[in-house]
């Protein structure tokens, strides 16, 4: 995909993360959105995947450890033809197998359940270690929140990662600096965030996680990079593409109403409207 059909795919994926969560009714539109940009990229452009066979053995993997942004991982795997798109107005109703976190027994394309915070690294750890083990070349991607990185465990599998010299593995964090207490820094500042993951020995990147351009050069340095795992730090927009959610804290976890709804289509329908004419 060049980065114009990127860009148009990020935002039909965003369209389907505000219709999702406003039908459910609940669920987190912010960091689902924030990271709306390196999900496409993932999905569309970086990732060794195939939706008529999500369990294919040789497919890279991917977990969500910041796993209530299902809202975002759900509208990628829809929209890249895992499951259909009409699915994602069932999320979190009941007899839905779109539940509020990413669950692999019933959902395709979901490579591991996640939603206890500071855990989904440790399981990619584990993947991109089973991967080096057995002699396989799938390479394993995790994303993170920034306020989720205040979790101890998080550094442990770091630590494990860069000393098993895991090359296979890239753990990405959605840097959009408002975790749901408020900023980061003012809750539990995990700043400077880059330093700590050079000093886990890790290869480091810091990008804008809302540009493609960066987002590109970014997953194309981390496969030049030998015996060592990267870290890209994307800084992001929390609400990215949705006026009123853009860098609001209480977009953390809260649905729009109707009204919100069709301000908030009205919105990304305009995004569409001008990409159509780049």
């Amino acid at each position: 995909m060049n980065k114009l059909e990127l860009m148009k795919t990020a935002n039909e994926v965003r369209k389907g993360i505000v219709t999702a969560v406003h039908s459910a009714k609940s669920g987190h539109p912010g960091g689902s959105l924030s990271a709306a940009d390196i999900f496409t990229y993932l999905y569309f452009e970086e990732m060794n995947i195939d939706p008529k066979e999500p369990k294919k053995a040789d497919r890279d993997r991917f977990v969500l450890s910041k796993g209530h942004t299902a809202p975002g991982l759900y509208s990628t795997l829809a929209n890249r033809g895992f499951f259909p798109v009409e699915d994602l107005k069932t999320l979190r109703h009941v007899g839905s197998y779109l539940q509020g976190h990413p669950d692999m027994k019933h959902i395709p394309g979901v490579d591991m359940s996640s939603g206890s915070l500071g855990q989904g690294i440790s399981a990619a750890v584990g993947m991109a270690l089973a991967a080096k083990l057995s002699g396989d070349d799938y390479r394993v991607y995790t994303l993170l929140g920034d306020g989720e990185i205040q979790e101890g465990q998080v550094w442990e599998a770091s630590m494990l990662a860069a000393h098993r010299k895991l090359d296979n593995l890239v753990v990405i964090v959605d840097n959009n600096n408002l975790q749901i207490d408020g900023a980061i820094d003012e809750v539990n500042s995990p700043y400077p965030i880059d330093k700590k993951f050079e000093a886990f020995n890790f290869h480091v990147i810091n990008i804008d996680g809302n540009d493609f351009d960066q987002i590109d050069a970014a997953f194309k340095e981390a496969k030049t990079v030998k015996g060592q795992p990267t870290a890209i730090i994307a800084k992001t927009v929390k609400g990215k593409g949705v006026s009123f959610m853009e860098n609001q804290a209480s977009w953390h976890g809260a649905a729009p109403n109707d009204e919100q709804y069709e301000v908030a289509m009205k919105d990304l329908e305009k995004v569409g409207e001008a990409l159509c004419q780049m």
